[in-house]
C-alpha cells in the first residue's frame, strides 16, 4: 500500500517516469528520489547548470521515508548540548542557524517554483503532557539564550492548551521557525522542478550492483548507468545494501494515522493553523493538522528491524494503529467520534548519535553517501543536499569541512545484542511513559474536581 501522502500527491501528479533502459552516461548518478537525492540534484543544477545529472529510484520518487514522515520541518534547535559536545561550539551554532534558515529557504523554493506543498510557517509547541516532562528543555532553551540563538518563548499554560487544542499539554514553549507540509506534494514538486532544470530522473529502476572505478557503472535490471561521480541517497536502506554501516544505523518505524477531514471541529478545539506540536516523551507524540481539515498524529519507535532490514510491515497499515487511535482521542475527546481515513507506517534511519552522517564510501573519491536522519529530515534534507553538493563539487567550504561530512560516530552493539536491547529500552521507555501518564491522570482529575468545586460555589453565591 502507499503511505496517505503519497497516495493523495499521485492524483494530481501520478506521471510515471522511464525506467532506465540500455547504456546511459551521465556527470553525476544519484541513487534515491527522495528529499535527499532531489535537494542534492537540485543544488548542484544551481551551482553549475551544465552537469548532466540522473537520479535513479527504485520505487517512485518519495516512496521511502520523504513520502510517508508527519511532514513538520523542524529545526535542530533543541538539540545543541548534543551537537556541542560531537561538533564544537562554533560549529553548534552554525548548526543552528543553518537549520532555522532552511525553514525559509524550502518555503521561498515552493514559492518560487510553485510548488503546492502546502506550506505553513506557524512554528511548533513543544509541550510537557505529564509533570515529569515540565521543564526538561529548560536548560538547553537557557543556553540558546545565552548564545544569542533562542528563537523559543514560554507561553502561559491556558495559551499552550488553546494553541495545542488539547487539556492533555500542561505547559509548552513556542517557536516561529517551523512549518508543516504535504510532504508527498513536496517531494513530487522537487520531482518536477529537477526535471525542468534538465535532471533525468529513472523510476522503477533499482542499482542492482555498482563498479567502482574513475568512473562509476551502476548495474540496472535493464541497462546501466555510467558516471563520473556518484551520491547514494537511500537512506533506512543503506544498512541492508552495504554491511559496513550495518551498526552505523537501527531501523526503526514510526507509526502514523490520518482523520477524516473534520475542518470545522479542528476550529471549535482551537486548530486554526500549522503549528506542529510534540510532546517530551523519548518517543514523542507528534501532531499537526492539514490545509483541508485533517488531524495527523504520530509516534515513533516501535518496531525495530533486525539487522538493519526492511521489513515488509514498513509498507502496510501501522500495526499500532488502535493504539495511535486510542491516544488521538486522548489528545481530542471531541474527535472520537471522526473516522481514520489511513494509518501507515515506515522505515527511519537511526544513527548513534540522532544526527546524520555523509562521507565518502570506502574512501573512493567519487563516491558518497548521507543518511541517519533519525526522524527529523524533511528540513534537515536540505542540508544534506548542501553538504553533498559541495563534496561532488569538490567546494572547500562550510559544509565540506563540517564534521558531520567525517562518517559515522559511533556503532550500535552487534546482533542479536542490539536487537533484543532495543526491544529491552523500548519496554523499559513505555513502562516509564506508562508511569508518567498513571501520575498525571489523578493530577488532571485534582484539577477537574477543584473546578468542578469552584463552579459550584459560584453557582450557590448566585
Amino acid at each position: 500500500m502507499r503511505p496517505f501522502w503519497l497516495e493523495d500527491a499521485l492524483f494530481a501528479d501520478g506521471e510515471l517516469a522511464p525506467a532506465l533502459q540500455g547504456q546511459q552516461k551521465a556527470d553525476v548518478a544519484i541513487v534515491g528520489g527522495g528529499f535527499t537525492g532531489l535537494w542534492t540534484a537540485i543544488q548542484l543544477k544551481q551551482q553549475n547548470s551544465a552537469l548532466d545529472i540522473a537520479i535513479i529510484e527504485s520505487d517512485l520518487c518519495g516512496a521511502g521515508a520523504s513520502g510517508r514522515n508527519g511532514g513538520c520541518l523542524l529545526t535542530w534547535s533543541t538539540k545543541f548540548f548534543t551537537l556541542r559536545r560531537l561538533f564544537g561550539e562554533t560549529e553548534a551554532i552554525r548548526l543552528v542557524k543553518a537549520s532555522e534558515a532552511v525553514v525559509e529557504h524550502i518555503g521561498n523554493f515552493c514559492r518560487e517554483h510553485q510548488i503546492n506543498a502546502e506550506f505553513r510557517q506557524d512554528g511548533t509547541l513543544y509541550t510537557a503532557t505529564t509533570r515529569a516532562q515540565q521543564g526538561v528543555l529548560d536548560p538547553v532553551l537557557d543556553e540558546l539564550q545565552r548564545q544569542g540563538i533562542s528563537s523559543y518563548h514560554s507561553l502561559p499554560d491556558a495559551e499552550v492548551q488553546r494553541r495545542s487544542g488539547s487539556a492533555r499539554n500542561l505547559s509548552g514553549v513556542f517557536s516561529p521557525m517551523a512549518a508543516t507540509v504535504h510532504p508527498g506534494k513536496l517531494v513530487r514538486g522537487l520531482r518536477r522542478v529537477a526535471m525542468q532544470m534538465g535532471v533525468r530522473i529513472y523510476e522503477r529502476t533499482p542499482m542492482l550492483s555498482f563498479t567502482p572505478g574513475a568512473s562509476v557503472t551502476l548495474q540496472t535490471p535493464a541497462g546501466s548507468l555510467q558516471a563520473g561521480k556518484m551520491v547514494l541517497a537511500i537512506n533506512a536502506w543503506m544498512a541492508s545494501r552495504f554491511p559496513q554501516f550495518e551498526r552505523t544505523l537501527a531501523v526503526v518505524s514510526s507509526d502514523m494515522v490520518i482523520t477524516e477531514k473534520c475542518p470545522e471541529l479542528l476550529q471549535r478545539i482551537g486548530l486554526s493553523d500549522g503549528v506542529s506540536v510534540l510532546d517530551s516523551r523519548t518517543f514523542v507524540f507528534y501532531y499537526r493538522t492539514t490545509e483541508d481539515g485533517r488531524l495527523m498524529l504520530g509516534k515513533g519507535g516501535n518496531t525495530f528491524a533486525w539487522r538493519g532490514r526492511i521489513l515488509p510491515v514498513f509498507d502496510q497499515r501501522s500495526p499500532y494503529e488502535q493504539q495511535l487511535k486510542q491516544s488521538l482521542h486522548e489528545f481530542f475527546p471531541a474527535l472520537a467520534g471522526v473516522p481514520i481515513t489511513a494509518s501507515w507506517n515506515g522505515p527511519s534511519d537511526r544513527s548513534v548519535t540522532g544526527f546524520p552522517f555523509f562521507g565518502r564510501l570506502n574512501d573512493m573519491p567519487n563516491v558518497f553517501y548521507g543518511f541517519g536522519y533519525s526522524g527529523n529530515g524533511v528540513g534537515p534534507s536540505y542540508m544534506g543536499g548542501q553538504l553533498l553538493s559541495s563534496l561532488v563539487l569538490g567546494l572547500d567550504n562550510d559544509w565540506s569541512r563540517s564534521p558531520l561530512a567525517a562518517g559515522p560516530r559511533g556503532q550500535f552493539p552487534p546482533e542479536p545484542v542490539r536487537y533484543l536491547g532495543s526491544l529491552v529500552v523500548r519496554n523499559a521507555i513505555r513502562r516509564k511513559e506508562l508511569a508518567e501518564d498513571q501520575d498525571r491522570k489523578p493530577w488532571l482529575l485534582d484539577q477537574m474536581l477543584s473546578k468542578l468545586a469552584n463552579a459550584a460555589g459560584k453557582a450557590d453565591k448566585a
